[in-house]
């Protein structure tokens, strides 16, 4: 087949390429290069106006005196300007309800242009989008994304972008585009949970990893313990990393002598995963059921991995608590008593790290997944 992969933000669309290319299609990644990760693409969606400086001021001006959104509707114009070359695919896979990140009826002109030049088109649902933010703000989860918000709406600031997808507009592109895909997909138990009942809902495929490239790294606890803490800044209060913070600093004064703590901010993808490369023990993220892409990779190599693992999640996989990855609870002293925990018992961080490596073998091989992605496109085509 010929596949579209539109949009890129964690290398999940990466991986997959990857594993259809494996099993012989012709396979192209359209998008920009998200922020600091700067993943690659085959089609890069450029900007062209600044981000900074004078420009910028006059945009932000503008649109506080006029409303009018230059940026977004510079990202209109980017995206119209490649779909000459986003023609003639048996199968195109958007990454969001949102495509190109401007006006609504600028984004359901691009999606109609993708589905009428192409035979089909489905929805990967994996971020950030109407459903499952409403599901989250209607207090469906037990602690989700949104509970920071929820629990304290002086952060109303913080989370805007994720506030507005509750907003008419958004309802109304989400209403539009999982009304006229073919099929929506989820990548994990944070979004297969809000569309349970969808009637476009095609099932979870787990996030592919592709474990050719990403070796195992067998650890050795006769040293110091090396906790890794990666933050990405604008995702702080949304990850809960206040909680890794907190919990960080209990086990440094406990065993200042036996641990080993590494934090960084920001770093581009190559940079970030150079720097966890020794460490026994990852802190990902508190508010999920499941494990994204970066927990994932982790646990891959073999990482003690404190991410999503809630009780959905170890049902669905049929696994027990701490098998293969840490629940981390919205509680320091939660995450505090696992890490003690740990650091007492370090056969257990050699026991998760095997477990962790064949559990992403068996449910999120590159190959396996890819396979999976192309079962649940062929059920409508």
């Amino acid at each position: 087949m010929k596949i579209l992969l539109v949009g890129e933000y964690s290398r999940l669309h990466n991986s997959l390429k990857e594993g259809l290319e494996k099993l012989g299609h012709d396979v192209t990644l359209v998008g920009k290069q998200d922020g600091f990760k700067k993943y690659p693409v085959d089609i890069k969606v450029k900007s062209v106006l600044p981000r900074h400086g004078l420009t910028n001021k006059i945009i932000q001006a503008t649109y506080k005196i006029s409303k009018i959104n230059i940026y977004a509707l510079e990202n209109a114009l980017m995206w119209y300007l490649q779909l000459r070359k986003l023609k003639g695919f048996d199968v195109v896979q958007i990454y969001n309800e949102s495509i190109a990140k401007t006006h609504t009826n600028l984004e359901i002109k691009l999606f109609n242009a993708l589905k009428k030049n192409n035979k089909s088109i489905f929805l990967l649902s994996c971020g950030i989008d109407y459903i499952s933010v409403n599901y989250a703000f209607t207090k469906k989860f037990r602690y989700s994304i949104l509970t920071p918000f929820l629990k304290n709406t002086e952060l109303k600031n913080e989370f805007r972008f994720i506030l507005n997808k509750l907003k008419p507009n958004s309802k109304r592109l989400s209403d539009y585009i999982t009304n006229n895909v073919n099929g929506i997909i989820a990548s994990d138990m944070d979004y297969h949970l809000p569309l349970k009942n969808h009637t476009k809902y095609l099932g979870l495929a787990p996030n592919p990893i592709n474990t050719d490239l990403i070796q195992y790294q067998p650890l050795d606890v006769n040293k110091k313990i090396i906790i890794f803490h990666g933050i990405n800044s604008g995702a702080y209060v949304k990850k809960g990393n206040i909680y890794f913070d907190k919990a960080l600093k209990i086990i440094e004064k406990k065993y200042p002598n036996k641990v080993e703590i590494i934090i960084t901010r920001d770093l581009p993808y190559n940079e970030y995963i150079e720097h966890y490369k020794n460490c026994h023990i990852l802190l990902d993220q508190v508010y999920a059921y499941d494990q994204g892409y970066n927990a994932l990779e982790a646990m891959a190599k073999g990482k003690v991995v404190f991410t999503g693992a809630e009780t959905e999640w170890l049902e669905h996989y049929g696994l027990t608590e701490d098998e293969v990855a840490i629940n981390a609870l919205p509680n320091e002293n939660s995450i505090a008593k696992k890490l003690d925990w740990l650091i007492q018992n370090p056969e257990k961080i050699l026991e998760i790290s095997s477990a962790a490596r064949r559990f992403i073998e068996k449910e999120h091989d590159y190959i396996i997944a890819s396979k999976k992605y192309i079962n649940m496109w062929s059920k409508v085509l």
